[in-house]
């Protein structure tokens, strides 16, 4: 470095320090107050300490993922309360006036009125909380030694709560702090010094033994709840020697509390349960007693059953002068002004049955699966106390009216979405319809149609064909329609027992047409299935599906792009080629999904999916070997079949920091294989080719804004084998400039194997705003080599041999072909829907000649750097 860039260089590290030093918060401080540097939970051994920490009522300021101290400090300088309060007094002012000129117009008076609003709010907003800036950031957190006090009340109350009877909590507040900043160096000072200004505040916990259940005693007064109380002890929390712990104390209360309710005590509340704890019977021991006392009046709780049960199927209308119809099915009175749903899909759902003991139980999961009917707007279940003469003499026994109120969603529901995407640098418009129509055979069915068209932006399948300065991305066409039949039953040839109703189960006959436009190809994609769908709780649900056909076929292919394929074909054995064959694809599959998370996944939450699926096994009775296709007439060859099984895993982890913080991690993985070989002969040369061969959809794909964000959809692997680009006026040789081979970035990359995973730090930054930082990591590989072409040159085989050796999936060495990448996130949540933007970059690049620690180049290039533009979170 010259000694004028050596200059440079310290002139600009002593202005950063400069400038850095005058922000410090200490310039905010008024006289007399201190800022909380730190704080400290000393002494813990058994207690929890994260939760002591949560405990502690002043946190110091935050500084990762940004500084919001010196962000408010610096919206802080632009602040002038004087003006705001100034500007607000204007505002109203003048909108006062325009309200009173606009006189008894009650339309204009009205918006006036919303403006004022808007305007004033904004203003009042900035005065309370600061401006834009200082909001983005946080105000100094100023010492308080109130706050101090009461953390160490509430530090107390916990330990004692979770047994530590003899517990003690002491604070220190030391002043002063000793700080350690390395930019004081370029001062010519110390980098340690002590600030009279900063507080630390250490905690200091003496925990002293911790209490353990030696016994555990029940008082229950009415004699028929202490059978069943008594009867459910093994699904007791509490267990002799277990440590005290008041949060299970109070989840066995609701367990109880549960237990009751669910077996006929309608009126039974948690307020009857009491448990006293007696630590003066040995040394560091808990006697707990359980005691269940009478109801205020009478002498034992009241049992009660279900007299009657009333289903109103369309609450809310009002017909004067005219009394509703009733059918009665199974003893269940059915009214309605009109019936228009079948009492009989009804009563499937109906769980609350006349002569049941009342159930909480069965009371929410009546209205749960009323609910996933999609039939009514709302559904709820009342019970009523059947008083005077026909009440049971029993005071002991009780009888209720049970009366379900739904009221009937409209029949049609038109949805419509217009819009625009930004795919591969090209923007598309698209638009989509969609028709909802409820009951349409009076049996509680949905039918669904859909409409879509657009125009999508997508990189080219193979990448670049021809001039290497041509546009890799194109313009595509897609259409669609889908029609679906939902029934709320299974589909099967014999009646299904009521006890299936508590699953939701559903059948789904669906049936899709796609037809996709490129400027190389023309393909069309008709799928019918036919789905079995039940739930086994609110979080888990399966999907079997017996019937799955696919026909897809290939109208129309360039012949350019068919010779590009077939270059890959013979010098990789790539099955991109097999892709655009007319195929028919019958399968078998099942999913199993369980999802804990909510819509904007706000909870800490877990999420597993389990994918299997087989097909083509019946190919052997109506398809006979070698399959003939004619290169020259891709789009008139007859549907072949593949056989193949494929399974994938996708499980997903989500930790709540804090209110609005998240630790996400992510692993998923999966294989696909054919089951057999194929033998293809070609009409043309007569040759014929055995591999193993899948459906090209069926191949697994690494890359894109859900998986490895740092490669583009489809185009990270295989292993660490590098995809060179070919000549297109020499096929038989890569394409070079200035002497090099040139990397081909945009070839789709199939593999029959995936690992990956991710894990996602996600804060908030604004208001609607929220941020993430991110590393993923994962590849494809191959699991079966394919035969190698004879006809090649022996360079050519070599070359090949070379490309599976580093493409196949090996145990000593999968591990040092993980891609790494790396990135920063925002997301956009106005609730109903969020907008993410992912900006990341290729850490390490197992697919790249020499060195593989592709950031030693970073660079904002496209083959280096990704953005990822997309709607709701990546997982």
């Amino acid at each position: 470095m010259s000694g004028k860039n050596g200059a440079r260089v310290a002139l600009g590290s002593l202005l950063i320090a400069g400038g850095l030093s005058g922000c410090s918060p200490l310039r905010l401080l008024k006289p007399g107050q201190r800022l909380l540097s730190r704080v400290k939970v000393e002494g813990t051994e058994k207690a929890d300490v994260e939760r002591l920490q949560t405990l502690v009522q002043q946190k110091p300021n935050s500084t990762f993922p940004l500084p919001k101290v010196a962000i408010y400090q610096l919206g802080r300088s632009f602040y002038n309360p004087e003006r705001l309060q100034r500007k607000l007094e204007e505002d109203r002012t003048h909108y006062d006036q325009l309200i009173k000129a606009a006189g008894t117009d009650s339309a204009e008076v009205g918006k006036l009125l919303t403006k004022r609003e808007r305007h004033t709010q904004r203003h009042q907003l900035a005065l309370d909380k600061g401006n834009a800036i200082m909001r983005l950031g946080e105000p100094p957190v100023i010492y308080d030694s109130t706050l101090t006090a009461v953390s160490v009340e509430q530090l107390g109350t916990f330990l004692k709560s979770k047994g530590f009877f003899r517990s003690s909590v002491s604070v220190t507040d030391t002043v002063p702090t000793r700080q350690f900043a390395p930019l004081r160096i370029f001062t010519l000072r110390s980098p340690f010094h002590t600030d009279s200004q900063r507080v630390t505040v250490v905690y200091r916990i003496h925990e002293g033994p911790a209490f353990h259940y030696s016994q555990l005693d029940y008082d229950i007064a009415d004699t028929a709840i202490s059978r069943r109380v008594l009867a459910s002890q093994p699904q007791s929390l509490l267990r002799v020697g277990n440590q005290y712990d008041e949060e299970q104390i109070g989840a066995e209360r609701n367990r109880i509390e549960d237990l009751l309710k669910n077996q006929g005590y309608y009126d039974f509340r948690q307020q009857y349960i009491t448990l006293e704890a007696d630590t003066s019977f040995a040394p560091t021991s808990v006697r707990l007693r359980t005691i269940i006392s009478k109801p205020l009046r009478g002498e034992q709780h009241r049992l009660y059953t279900v007299r009657r049960v009333s289903f109103i199927t369309d609450a809310g209308l009002v017909r004067f002068g005219r009394q509703r119809d009733t059918i009665i099915r199974d003893s269940v009175y059915y009214l309605a002004y009109q019936h228009k749903f079948s009492t009989r899909a009804l009563d499937r759902k109906l769980v609350v049955r006349p002569g049941d003991a009342y159930s909480v139980a069965k009371t929410q999961l009546t209205q749960r699966q009323l609910s996933n009917l999609d039939m009514f707007r709302f559904s709820t279940v009342t019970y009523r106390r059947v008083r005077g003469a026909e009440a049971p003499a029993d005071s002991a026994r009780g009888l209720l009216d049970a009366t379900v109120n739904a009221s009937p969603a409209k029949k049609f529901q038109e949805t419509s979405e217009f819009g625009a995407t930004y795919v591969a640098e090209k923007t598309g418009p698209f638009g989509n319809v969609r028709l909802k129509i409820r009951n349409v055979f009076g049996g509680a069915e949905l039918l669904e149609f859909g409409l879509r068209a657009g125009f999508e932006g997508q990189y080219s399948l193979v990448g670049q064909v021809g001039d290497v300065s041509r546009g890799r991305s194109v313009l595509t066409t897609q259409l669609g329609a889908n029609v679906n039949l939902v029934l709320p039953q299974f589909l099967v040839p014999w009646r299904p027992n009521r006890y299936l109703s508590q699953y939701n189960p559903r059948t789904r006959l669906n049936a899709t047409y796609t037809y996709v436009q490129r400027p190389d190809y023309t393909r069309t994609n008709v799928e019918g299935t036919l789905d079995y769908i039940w739930q086994r709780s609110a979080f888990q649900q399966y999907v079997l599906t017996p019937i799955d056909v696919s026909v897809i076929r290939t109208a129309k292919i360039d012949q350019a792009f068919a010779d590009y394929l077939q270059t890959l074909l013979i010098r990789q054995g790539s099955p991109l080629y097999r892709s655009f064959d007319n195929l028919f694809i019958p399968s078998i599959n099942a999913t199993s999904l369980f999802n804990s998370n909510d819509f904007n996944e706000t909870r800490d939450a877990r999420y597993l999916r389990l994918f299997a699926e087989v097909g083509g096994l019946t190919r052997s009775l109506y398809q006979k070997q070698p399959l003939l296709n004619n290169p020259e007439n891709q789009q008139g060859n007859r549907l072949k079949i593949y056989d193949f099984a494929k399974f994938t895993a996708d499980y997903r982890r989500y930790y709540k920091l804090g209110p609005e913080s998240y630790l996400v991690y992510r692993l998923a993985g999966g294989a696909a294989a054919a089951l057999t070989s194929t033998r293809i002969q070609n009409t043309v040369t007569g040759e014929v080719d055995n591999a193993y061969l899948i459906p090209y959809d069926k191949y697994l794909f690494a890359g894109g804004s859900s998986s490895v964000r740092a490669w583009k959809p489809r185009r990270l692997g295989v292993g660490s084998a590098t995809q060179y680009k070919y000549d297109p006026e020499n096929p038989a040789d890569f394409l070079k400039v200035n002497g090099e081979k040139v990397r081909d970035y945009d070839l789709e990359q199939p593999g029959e194997l995936l690992l990956e995973g991710n894990v996602e730090y996600r804060f908030p930054l604004y208001s609607f705003i929220k941020g993430a930082v991110f590393t993923d990591f994962g590849n494809v590989w191959i699991l079966r080599n394919q035969p190698i072409n004879p006809n090649q040159s022996q360079t050519q085989q070599d070359e090949q041999r070379q490309r599976q050796q580093e493409s196949t999936f090996r145990l000593n060495n999968f591990y040092r072909q993980f891609a790494v990448g790396s990135g920063i996130g925002f997301r956009f949540d106005f609730t109903f829907l969020i907008l993410r933007l992912d900006v990341a970059t290729k850490v390490y690049d197992p697919t790249a000649p020499g060195s593989k620690w592709a950031i030693r180049k970073f660079s904002l290039a496209e083959d280096q750097t990704a953005f990822n533009l997309g709607i709701g979170y990546p997982f």
